[in-house]
């Protein structure tokens, strides 16, 4: 395998996060101007569908598998843990703020981790080093989820205000934390997505339909 083909993975990945935070920042936004996170939803998937779906009926027509109706269940479990992980994540966002959304996302590989010792797609063995790494590092994924959600530290860039009343503070912090909670509800849905994701891919091997069900 050629050199550039190694660093490929790696390209998309990144792409793909700044992509995420992208669309974070701009998901806030539009809310701040009025507009609803259940329509700015509808609008990025609809949008992603009119993008997919066409691809994927016009680059894998041969040898694209049958769908079937446990096949259709499964991409309908994927469409309602992707429509609920995103409320829930534009809603936090809503309360709080992008930063805090994509510091949130740590949670995500340890919550999959859980998830997938209790579905008995990982196996835990304390007395080996992988299981010890990935145990400690979901443990400080949660634990820096709860300090980020419950500590919001002092504004940067920003010169302090002596007019803001105890009352707005207090309105402001609690906002905070809601939006946390909302996101961490996003980063559980997010992971059973995830975990949904590889039963439905072994099901059906066709990659971008398979992504058009979120």
């Amino acid at each position: 395998m050629r050199k550039e083909m190694i660093g490929l993975p790696i390209v998309g990945m990144v792409m793909a996060e700044v992509a995420q935070v992208g669309l974070m920042i701009m998901g806030k936004a539009a809310m701040s101007h009025g507009m609803p996170n259940f329509v700015f939803v509808f609008y990025s998937n609809a949008l992603a569908s009119l993008i997919l779906l066409p691809a994927s009926f016009l680059f894998h027509r041969s040898h694209r598998p049958p769908l079937t109706f446990s096949i259709l269940c499964w991409f309908f479990l994927l469409g309602l843990l992707g429509c609920f992980a995103q409320i829930s994540g534009y809603a936090g966002i809503y309360y709080s703020s992008p930063t805090l959304a994509t510091a949130m996302l740590n949670l995500i590989p340890g919550l999959t981790f859980i998830l997938a010792v209790a579905f008995r797609m990982e196996t835990l063995n304390l007395r080996s080093s992988t299981s010890q790494a990935k145990s400690l590092g979901t443990i400080v994924s949660i634990a820096g989820a709860f300090i980020v959600t419950f500590y919001k530290g002092p504004s940067l860039l920003m010169a302090p205000s002596h007019s803001s009343s105890p009352h707005l503070l207090l309105g402001q912090q609690s906002n905070w934390v809601i939006g946390g909670f909302l996101l961490a509800a996003d980063c559980v849905f997010a992971s059973a997505w995830l975990i949904v994701q590889v039963q439905s891919s072994s099901l059906y091997l066709c990659r971008k339909l398979n992504q058009v069900s979120l």
